[in-house]
């Protein structure tokens, strides 16, 4: 079943564009515009530039998407397998199935969200160009990744991505960008490094590259020691972009660095890169492998789940200075570690989970990311003392509706039922109940409650951070008289206000202590137009699972049976 009747020959042109159009449109960005094109402001002309780039690339996805044939997912579709370099019998081989249309498409919606949302908001940094010119390189790098079916192409494309994600980083970050760039790029270099020697032994103990033909082998070509050999070698490469602890040190600092768009993408789907190398590499190719790895991958995801949600307590608490940026970076190495719980099971339950939280991950974190961005933005920092210290109402009285939707993207993080963040979760959790035939039960169902107790810490610190920045909190008790606090307490904890706000010294009143908060901007309307998809797929995602299970269960399926049916 397709939505529509889309020809083979078309269908393959369209994924060919979706992966070398933001390359294209990456040189061109960085061309004079013509004359025609370049409208009042130059700048103006080079985001919108990208805004049309990534839109087209959107636009064709959902088209794909639309004239993917739905009663086969788990079969290669808009393929194209052209010979590249014959000596090592390497392809340019693309296609899509059920696993990788979902990233695809999530991939490309996040990127044009970015770049809409940078037309209005751009971040300080050098030449407004190569920010576009970056942003495309790194869309096309993960487009590619998502897309390609050959061992040193998925390679290529994995590591295509690391120069943008530096620079964007590096030159348009905040405070210690530096440090935190050279940090994000040998972490990911030296894990790529290890990594491409495990893809080399793979492809020349096997005799091919190609990652279909190799997943149908199902590793009957390799030997044991062989397929152990390779998943250490690419499992490290892909645990440190994943990230899994104890490797993911990197991530915190590139978060707090980040510009609002580099986290959004760097979360959102950089992230994913790692974990569906596992899926679409490690599992089918070396399944003996990753059985002997299984239980110590899942030791890892559980620590991590344990470890990232305790970090996130522990900034979430009052008086340690917690930034609100990295609090939701250390998230992120708990719900990833969800991911790789589901993986290591290596049954269809669990891996379907991983995949879905995958997708659920890049939709509230890329919100999350947006969301505290503005926050920082209107308060001009992100700690988390400082938002919710003595400021009346805080986010629910100064800024309603971005309070509200601050408030959203929290519950929806902590995997709430009816939103997207609960599916993945509850099927990896059930994955490791009843773990694949040769991983041991009790180990796994141990695990299992570990990372449903990683559920409850999650559920604990995301409160905290709706309490303490949407609702503020009282304020200590202060020596000053009552008449002085009502009018100094606000001063002291929103700093210079606008001439004209109730309680401002040239507004000339005073009043109660509610009349003297300044209101904050709240939702620009350019910002409901970049958040409000990511809204509506959470819900649509937790409401009918069954939309994005039912691409996904048939391809791992045939996945974890070796092609077979």
């Amino acid at each position: 079943m397709t939505v529509i009747d889309i020809s083979p020959s078309v269908m393959q042109f369209l994924l060919a564009f979706i992966v070398v159009a933001p390359l294209l449109g990456a040189l061109a960005a960085l061309l004079p515009a013509p004359p025609g094109l370049r409208g009042r402001n130059p700048d103006q002309a080079v985001l919108r530039h990208g805004v049309t780039v990534t839109g087209a690339v959107l636009v064709a996805a959902i088209v794909l998407a639309a004239g993917f044939d739905h009663d086969h997912p788990a079969m290669m579709q808009a393929t194209t397998d052209i010979s590249w370099i014959p000596a090592l019998d390497v392809r340019i081989h693309l296609g899509i199935d059920g696993i990788s249309l979902p990233l695809l498409v999530l991939t490309a919606l996040l990127t044009f969200l970015c770049a809409l949302y940078s037309y209005f908001k751009l971040p300080a940094g050098p030449s407004p160009k190569a920010f576009v010119a970056l942003v495309l390189v790194l869309e096309s790098g993960t487009l590619a990744t998502f897309a390609v079916l050959d061992l040193l192409l998925f390679f290529l494309a994995f590591e295509m991505v690391l120069i943008p994600m530096y620079f964007l980083i590096a030159r348009w970050g905040g405070d210690q960008r530096q440090a935190a760039a050279w940090k994000f790029i040998l972490y990911t270099l030296l894990g790529s490094v290890v990594m491409l020697l495990g893809l080399l032994l793979i492809g020349l103990k096997s005799g091919s590259f190609d990652m279909v033909a190799l997943a149908t082998d199902n590793g009957r070509g390799l030997t044991t020691s062989v397929q152990v050999i390779a998943v250490l070698a690419i499992g490290l490469g892909l645990a440190v972009k994943t990230p899994m602890w104890p490797l993911h040190s990197w991530l915190p600092d590139a978060h707090t660095a980040a510009p609002t768009v580099g986290s959004v993408l760097l979360a959102g789907v950089l992230l994913k890169m790692g974990t569906y190398g596992f899926v679409r590499i490690l599992l089918p190719v070396a399944p003996d492998g990753m059985r002997t790895f299984a239980p110590y991958l899942a030791a890892f995801a559980v620590v991590g789940i344990v470890y990232g949600s305790l970090a996130c307590l522990a900034l979430a608490r009052t008086g340690a200075k917690g930034d609100l940026k990295r609090l939701i970076a250390y998230s992120s190495v708990g719900h990833m570690g969800f991911v790789l719980l589901g993986i290591a099971t290596m049954t269809p339950t669990g891996v379907n989970g991983a995949l879905f939280a995958n997708i659920a991950h890049g939709l509230i974190t890329g919100l999350l990311f947006f969301l505290v961005g503005a926050v920082k933005d209107r308060y001009g920092t992100a700690d988390l003392d400082t938002l919710a210290g003595a400021t009346g109402a805080a986010l629910y009285g100064r800024a309603p509706r971005l309070g509200a939707l601050l408030a959203f993207a929290a519950v929806a993080s902590l995997g709430l039922p009816g939103l997207a963040g609960f599916w993945g979760e509850m099927l990896t959790l059930f994955g490791a109940y009843s773990p694949a035939e040769g991983l041991s039960r009790p180990a796994f169902r141990t695990f299992m409650a570990i990372g449903a107790f990683g559920t409850l810490l999650t559920a604990a610190y995301m409160l905290i951070v709706v309490r303490r920045v949407c609702m503020g909190e009282h304020a200590p008790h202060s020596r000053l008289s009552p008449d002085e606090q009502p009018q100094q307490a606000p001063r002291a904890a929103d700093g210079p206000q606008p001439a004209g706000t109730a309680g401002s010294p040239s507004s000339g009143t005073a009043g109660p202590r509610t009349a003297t908060t300044p209101k904050l901007a709240d939702i620009h309307p350019y910002e409901a137009a970049a958040w409000t998809p990511l809204v509506v797929l959470t819900v649509v995602a937790g409401l009918w699972p069954a939309v994005l299970l039912g691409l996904t269960d048939p391809a791992v399926q045939q996945l974890l049976a070796g092609g077979k049916s």
